[in-house]
């Protein structure tokens, strides 16, 4: 009976000790990211997003190539590790789909109908 109890002891003595955390996981989407949507009827077209976080949700903007703001993005939905980013273009909403391929690159589609692929851009410090 004392060695029960001892063991009991123990282990009760172990559960404590334990110091669990739960695992976090780094901010993917934000910073500089360059898109490629390709198909569109008026070609392919290169926009660069800038995503950040306020206030736990993603906000951003669009630029074009030459790093003028072309219109700031209206909502981005996250879902499990798929962001969508709602915003207006040449007068039409639109919507852009984008998952992670690895830690630099995304995948996706613009409004369903067109490949989109992009690359974070790399900060010099």
């Amino acid at each position: 009976m004392k060695k029960l109890s001892l063991i009991f002891t123990v282990i009760i003595g172990l559960f404590l000790s334990l110091n669990v955390k739960a695992q976090t996981t780094p901010d993917y989407y934000p910073g500089k990211w360059n898109i490629l949507v390709t198909g569109t009827p008026n070609g392919d077209s290169k926009m660069t997003f800038i995503l950040e976080r306020k206030d736990g949700k993603l906000t951003g903007a669009v630029q074009d190539s030459t790093g003028k703001e072309l219109t700031k993005i209206t909502s981005i939905e996250e879902k499990d590790k798929t962001i969508t980013a709602a915003f207006t273009i040449q007068s039409y909403d639109v919507t852009l789909s984008l998952d992670p391929v690895d830690d630099d690159h995304v995948k996706g589609s613009l409004m369903g109908m067109f490949d989109a692929k992009g690359v974070r851009v790399k900060e010099n410090k």
